[in-house]
């Protein structure tokens, strides 16, 4: 059998490290300059005043397909190490490296330089020199020298004359090495270690352009060097978080470093221990973020979309026919959209200040968070099924009746009511908002959803601005009193979706006792109906047959709780989605496809079902090896929000098109059957869905 790549050059390394260790005269001996695969000269700038410091080059010129290594050489290879005969007095300084390269083979991260380099060392010369005196400089030097397959331990001992005195003679090759140098930044950062991350804050002034960030850690053996970084953009500072390597040693003092910004230029920095801030705008995504005004627009677009899923219709379109039924009162009209409208957007806003808040204490949330909680998903299971019974006619609620028009307390109400329920939801425009929102600043992300809950309440407010709207409203009737209670049924639907849910989350036990205290909930509103339509007090008797059944469902439920970990079925066969899971997927050379769902997500499975789980599509993907993974945000899963985050998405679905070779191809929320085997086939075209849809 063939060794890979991978295998070979760690046989070499660890062979070429014990020939060192053990023969180290054979292995000089067998490595002379004239055989180096990385040549070596050692250089001095020019002449120097005595007493000050110089600096010299060791100058490194690798053969075509070899390279060398940085002072951490990564998770392979080995650093150089230097021998220096020095002139007494003479001192040298600690080795400046020039920002260095990421090579990945077979998984492993090494930091290289596949080019021309140089290292520069400081040198201090002693005082009383007189002008003229030459000063021999020798150092023995040991590097090690690599392909993508082999690794040779390389050595030479390199010489030159540092010249007192003046003169203008100088190498001028000097000014390309010293500008290759990083600048050490004048500003102190912090680290922190989290939960087995090592963050760090950079100061890095926010007009610095960034295009490729990397951070290289001097420290050995602290952090996964393979792992994928994430970093962020915060005012004057970027925020670095990168993996800690299992069993990492301590940090005894400072953390240092290179933050490489592309294109071969970065900065050195040194990091004591101290507070890192949370939250950001990650790299890479602030171009990709659209203006304010545009932002604006698609919230408000996009709440005017929720104002047709199927939890949210029934309570708007009832309210707009009791809305309808007080036409003759214009004052009244008003008041009610302006309160509707108040209660959708203090639902929206407060909604999005939690959700920012959490994110900036180091939640890894994203939108529709509250779904991911199984506590929250019973308590909308029994607000969805009190609805129901509601809308059904089993009872009445006095003051904020859904069909019969009053106070503007009770439009305040049913409006916070419906954004409440509206709002777990993500369609085509609002999820480029809220994604926007997520890496803006507070003030303009609350703007956004503030608008997401204008959008919401528009055509209750216009109904309430514009006689003529109510005017093309049906008369009222008796039909109205059928109509609530057809609508009944999209909300029983709902209080079945989420019992469902409740399961996914919690388990099977977990369902069961939600839905008997949910019986329990219905009984006791029924019983209060009777005794509402009877004329006589209701409240102590809902309270009697409700207390039993909410006792038992605290008491039972925590003890209930045993989620299913189990990966649902697919045709696809997918891999679970991991950042590290991605990053072999695409170093097959093969296309990948990469889904992220969840089970409350409506628009998800009914992408699932028209375009994903298909036979065609699984045909498509096999005949040209495309690797499929999915990821699951049914629960919360703070590597999934951490890389949507990234994407810029602020939830579910986001569907990416890896070609071989090829960076992510963003797809559309709403996919056409024809779609992915299109993309699987090479054409490139996705052919457009036939209609907007929303979660």
């Amino acid at each position: 059998m063939r060794a890979s790549p991978l295998h070979s050059r760690i046989f070499a390394i660890l062979l070429s490290l014990l020939l060192a260790a053990l023969v180290p005269g054979v292995a000089r001996a067998s490595q002379s300059p004239a055989v180096n695969h990385i040549a070596a000269e050692l250089v001095a700038e020019g002449p120097v005043a005595p007493g000050q410091v110089t600096e010299l080059a060791i100058h490194f010129r690798p053969d075509k397909g070899w390279h060398g290594y940085w002072s951490n050489p990564g998770d392979a290879g080995y650093g150089m190490t230097l021998g220096w005969t020095l002139p007494p007095g003479a001192e040298a300084g600690r080795p400046l490296y020039p920002v260095p390269q990421v090579l990945v083979i077979g998984g492993l991260m090494n930091h290289v330089y596949e080019r021309e380099y140089a290292v520069l060392v400081p040198l201090r010369l002693p005082r009383g020199l007189v002008a003229g005196t030459r000063l021999p400089i020798e150092l023995m030097a040991e590097w090690l020298a690599c392909t993508d397959a082999v690794c040779l331990p390389e050595s030479a001992t390199l010489s030159t004359i540092v010249t007192i005195g003046g003169g203008d003679a100088r190498d001028p090759r000097f000014d390309a090495w010293r500008a290759a140098i990083p600048p050490l930044l004048d500003s102190q950062g912090h680290y922190q270690l989290t939960g087995g991350t090592l963050r760090l804050a950079i100061p890095l002034p926010r007009t610095v352009p960034i295009n490729a960030p990397h951070v290289f850690i001097e420290t050995d053996e602290l952090v996964q060097y393979a792992a994928a970084q994430s970093l962020y953009r915060k005012g004057d500072s970027v925020i670095a978080e990168v993996p800690l390597r299992p069993g990492a040693k301590a940090i005894g003092g400072a953390v240092s470093g290179i933050l490489a910004t592309g294109d071969g230029e970065g900065f050195a920095f040194s990091a004591a221990a101290g507070t890192v801030p949370r939250g950001g705008i990650p790299l890479g995504t602030e171009a990709a973020i659209p203006s304010l005004g545009w932002l604006v627009l698609a919230a408000l677009l996009g709440g005017l979309v929720l104002n047709i899923m199927p939890c949210v219709f029934p309570i708007l379109s009832l309210k707009a026919l009791s809305l309808a039924r007080a036409g003759e009162s214009e004052a009244q009209a008003r008041a009610e959209g302006l309160a509707y409208t108040a209660g959708t957007m203090l639902a929206c806003l407060a909604l999005g200040g939690i959700l920012l808040v959490l994110r900036a204490g180091g939640e890894q949330i994203g939108w529709a968070f509250q779904l991911q909680e199984p506590g929250v998903v019973f308590a909308l299971l029994l607000l969805a099924a009190a609805i129901t019974a509601n809308f059904a006619g089993l009872f009445e609620l006095p003051g904020l009746s859904l069909t019969r028009s009053g106070q503007p307390a009770g439009a305040f109400a049913t409006g916070l009511l419906a954004a409440f329920v509206a709002t777990p939801c993500t369609g085509p425009f609002m999820a480029t908002a809220i994604g926007a929102a997520l890496l803006l600043p507070v003030v303009p992300a609350l703007a956004l959803f503030a608008a997401l809950g204008l959008g919401l309440a528009l055509p209750f407010l216009a109904l309430g601005f514009v006689p003529a709207l109510r005017r093309r409203m049906p008369r009222p009737g008796p039909w109205m009193e059928r109509f609530r209670r057809w609508m009944a049924l999209p909300m029983g639907l709902t209080a079945l979706a989420l019992l469902w849910l409740a399961g996914r989350l919690g388990g099977v036990g977990f369902a069961l006792v939600a839905g008997i205290a949910t019986f329990g909930l219905l009984a006791a509103l029924w019983a209060a109906g009777r005794r509402q339509r009877a004329g006589r007090p209701a409240l102590a008797n809902l309270a009697l047959i409700a207390a039993p059944f909410a006792l038992f469902a605290a008491l039972a439920l925590p003890h209930a709780f045993a989620p299913d970990q189990q990966e649902e079925a697919s045709l696809l066969a997918p891999h679970p989605f991991s950042e590290a899971e991605l990053a072999r997927a695409r170093a097959s050379g093969k296309p990948v496809f990469v889904w992220f769902t969840a089970d409350w997500c409506i628009t998800c499975k009914v992408n699932e079902k028209v375009a994903i789980e298909r036979a065609a599509t699984r045909d498509a993907f096999a005949r040209t090896g495309v690797i499929a993974l999915r990821g699951d945000w049914t629960r919360r899963e703070p590597a999934i929000t951490r890389f949507l985050t990234q994407q810029g998405a602020a939830g579910v679905p986001l569907y990416l098109w890896y070609a071989p070779g090829g960076e992510a191809q963003r797809l559309p929320q709403v996919l056409s059957p024809g779609a992915l085997p299109a993309l699987a086939a090479g054409s490139g075209d996705i052919p457009p869905a036939t209609a907007p849809a929303s979660n």
